[in-house]
């Protein structure tokens, strides 16, 4: 069977500037290229690619809807503190739950949401 190796994630956004330097400021994520109304970002495993749609519905009116990934993590807590020092917007503080997730969820600047996950240990 083939093995998945990467999950990119592609959203509309509805200017495509913006949403690039959150991506790179809040998210720590790198420009790996553009192309006409494209930008690439991508932080280890976790890629997105933002298309400039002016006419899209934006995210933060698309209720539950708006989420759009789930990432895990190797050491969510570290995570969580630098995105905190960046200014994200938290829709979830950092919490273990009782699926044995250490998770937290984030607003984007175009109100899409994305949960970040480390697994914790069974004996927890």
């Amino acid at each position: 069977m083939a093995e998945i190796t990467k999950v990119r994630f592609v959203l509309a956004v509805p200017d495509l500037a913006r949403s690039t330097r959150y991506y790179e400021s809040v998210l720590g994520m790198t420009l790996e290229f553009t192309a006409p109304g494209w930008s690439f970002l991508a932080r280890g495993g976790f890629r997105v690619m933002l298309g400039e749609c002016v006419d899209a519905i934006p995210a933060a009116q698309l209720g539950d809807h708006s989420w759009y990934g789930y990432v895990t993590v190797t050491d969510a807590r570290s995570l969580f503190a630098e995105l905190e020092a960046t200014g994200a917007e938290f829709t979830q503080v950092l919490a273990d739950k009782p699926w044995g997730m250490r998770e937290f969820g984030v607003l984007t600047v175009d109100g899409h949401r994305i949960m970040f996950g480390q697994e914790l240990a069974a004996s927890r």
